[in-house]
C-alpha cells in the first residue's frame, strides 16, 4: 500500500486539492469493488498552526510535519494566490520537511504553481520541471538552475514530478497511476474523468501577458507603441521612432524589464492577436495573417507553430467558439 502525503499548504487551491483526492479516492473504490485492498493511504500533512485546516477534511487522516511520518509519495497542490513570493514565505516550514522526505526515499509531485515550493526547496536544481504556462517566466527568473520545459504537461526527473497548469493535474495523476497501479487502472480512471490521455503539451493554452508593473517610462512608451501599431511596424527603428533613447539602450532596458526583446514582444503581440481572430471570428486565413501584421503566410505559420505548438488551422479547430 502506497503511503501518500498531501500538503495542506497556505493559499492552497481547493480545485487542485479536490482533483487530487477525488482521483485517488476513485482508484481506491475501484479496488474495493474488485475485493482488492486499496492501493493508497492518504494523509493530509500540515504545519502545527494549520491543524484547523485538516478539520475541513474529516474523511482523511492528518498529521503535522513535526510527526515522524514517512511517505512513499508526497503531493504538493497548486497555489491560489498570484503573489508566489508571499506564498513561498508563508510555507517556508515545509521546505526542510520536503528535503527530508526526499532523502528518505519519497517521490515528490507538484501540481501547477506548486512547483514554486519545490523550486524553493532546492529539490529541482539541475532537474527538468514544468508549471503553469503563464507562470513560466516568473519561475525561470526565480529558479534559473532548474531546466524548465514550459510546453510540457508532465515532467519526471529522479523521483520528482511536476505538472503544467490546471487540468494538467489530471495528466500527472494518470502518469502516477500508470507507474503505481498499471496501465489498465490509468486508462479506466481517464475514462471516468473524461481525460484525454494523449495531451503532452500545454503551450497552446498560453496567453501573452506582458509585464506592466514596472516604473520605466521609456519601456512603457515602447510597449504602448508596439501594441498600438503591431500591424504596421516591422523593425526596432520603427518601434522606437521619436522615443528619446538609443537603439542599444532601449533594447537593453526593454529586455531587462519585460524579459524579452522588442522584436520578440512584437512577435508575441502579433501571435496573440492572431489567436483571438482564430478564436472569435470566421475570417479567412489570409485575412487573419494580414490583420495580425504578417505579409508572408509561410513565415506566419512557422512562427505560429513554434510559439503556440500547433498550426493556425489546428488552433482554430480546437478553440473557435463558432465551431463548438
Amino acid at each position: 500500500m502506497l503511503q501518500i502525503g498531501i500538503l495542506l499548504i497556505r493559499h492552497y487551491k481547493l480545485l487542485s486539492l479536490a482533483a487530487i483526492t477525488d482521483v485517488l479516492d476513485t482508484v481506491n473504490k475501484i479496488y474495493h469493488k474488485n475485493d482488492q485492498p486499496a492501493p493508497f493511504t492518504i494523509t493530509l500533512v500540515h504545519t502545527p498552526e494549520m491543524e484547523h485546516l485538516s478539520n475541513a477534511f474529516p474523511a482523511y487522516a492528518s498529521q503535522p510535519i513535526t510527526a515522524d511520518g514517512r511517505f512513499n509519495l508526497v503531493l504538493v497542490p497548486s497555489f491560489t494566490t498570484d503573489d508566489i513570493r508571499d506564498a513561498i514565505a508563508a510555507n517556508g516550514a515545509y521546505l526542510p520537511w520536503l528535503q527530508q522526505q526526499y532523502k528518505r526515499g519519497a517521490e515528490i509531485a507538484s501540481f501547477c504553481t506548486g512547483a514554486f515550493l519545490l523550486g524553493a526547496s532546492g529539490l529541482l536544481d539541475g532537474k527538468i520541471a514544468t508549471t503553469h504556462v503563464d507562470a513560466c517566466r516568473e519561475f525561470s527568473a526565480a529558479f534559473p538552475t532548474v531546466n524548465l520545459l514550459p510546453d510540457k504537461t508532465v515532467t519526471h526527473d529522479s523521483g520528482i514530478y511536476t505538472s503544467g497548469g490546471a487540468t494538467s493535474t489530471f495528466h500527472l495523476l494518470l502518469h502516477l497511476l500508470e507507474l503505481h497501479c498499471g496501465v489498465e487502472i490509468a486508462v479506466r480512471t481517464a475514462k471516468i474523468f473524461a481525460i484525454d490521455m494523449g495531451r503532452d503539451k500545454q503551450s497552446y493554452f498560453s496567453t501573452f501577458q506582458p509585464t506592466r508593473n514596472h516604473h520605466d517610462d521609456l519601456v512603457a512608451s515602447a510597449q504602448q507603441r508596439i501594441e498600438a501599431s503591431y500591424q504596421e511596424v516591422g523593425t526596432i527603428e520603427e518601434m522606437i521612432k521619436d522615443i528619446p533613447s538609443s537603439r542599444r539602450n532601449i533594447v537593453r532596458r526593454f529586455k531587462q524589464v519585460t524579459g524579452v526583446t522588442p522584436i520578440e514582444y512584437l512577435q508575441f503581440t502579433r501571435i496573440e492577436a492572431a489567436k483571438k481572430l482564430l478564436e472569435q471570428t470566421g475570417q479567412q486565413m489570409a485575412e487573419v495573417i494580414y490583420n495580425s501584421g504578417y505579409n508572408d503566410p509561410k513565415a506566419f505559420r512557422k512562427v505560429f507553430r513554434k510559439t503556440v505548438g500547433m498550426t493556425p488551422s489546428e488552433y482554430r479547430e480546437k478553440f473557435n467558439a463558432a465551431r463548438s
